[in-house]
């Protein structure tokens, strides 16, 4: 017997904590019916899991791509809200975006199907350092830097500090660990600026390097 979010994340359908919050909306049914309780447990071999009307099978092989995310292309599984990035990768398993670069950002993106990788990677504890490249519409005052170093409240949360390793004019190299919803973006327009550019360049020791927009490659859980 097996639980059933962690049987979701195995099969390649998205992240612990995602497959989670498919369950307690309903979105997940066991031998026809809808289960929505958390724990739930499903003998993996015997019965019949259904997401979206299709049915969900485990995965024996681990799979883990990075990507160089393109503009206008969103992290998710669906394009319900625009062309998925899942579109640029020409594989037949079924794989989803760990953790989230925003449609007006580009560069490194890490997809699997390994949902207990996914979920430690993104996970506050062991959250991976990830490194960007932002370019402003002004000068970047090194003052402001200070600010954001010291951390900063956003929705009424102070956020961990974010490191500027990198300041040239309008541009500037942050490092933070934090994925809050479009963190940088919002962060910098408190301060006054306006980002004109987002390139996620590095997650962990993964570096971006000199993979092209568009394109993939497949990496190892220990380059991270």
């Amino acid at each position: 017997m097996i639980r059933l979010q962690k049987f979701l994340a195995e099969a390649g359908i998205a992240s612990r904590r995602k497959c989670e919050q498919l369950i307690t909306a309903g979105k997940i049914k066991v031998n026809g019916q809808i289960i929505s309780e958390l724990g739930y447990k499903i003998d993996e071999h015997q019965d019949r899991v259904e997401y979206r009307g299709k049915p969900v099978k485990p995965t024996s092989e681990k799979i883990y791509l990075a990507i160089n995310k393109p503009l206008g292309y969103v992290c998710s599984a669906s394009a319900s809200q625009g062309k998925s990035v899942l579109e640029l990768v020409d594989i037949q398993e079924r794989i989803y975006p760990v953790g989230r670069l925003d449609k007006d950002s580009t560069g490194l993106l890490i997809l699997t199907n390994d949902g207990d990788f996914a979920n430690k990677i993104m996970h506050p504890k062991f959250a991976s350092e990830k490194e960007y490249l932002v370019q402003l519409n002004k000068i970047f005052n090194r003052q402001d830097a200070k600010k954001l170093a010291a951390g900063m409240v956003l929705d009424g949360k102070k956020l961990q500090p974010i490191k500027t390793i990198k300041i040239t004019g309008r541009t500037v190299k942050l490092i933070l660990r934090e994925g809050v919803n479009r963190q940088i973006r919002r962060l910098l327009g408190q301060l006054g600026y306006q980002v004109l550019a987002l390139q996620r360049i590095r997650v962990g020791r993964l570096k971006l390097g000199n993979l092209k927009i568009g394109e993939w490659k497949n990496i190892k859980p220990t380059d991270l």
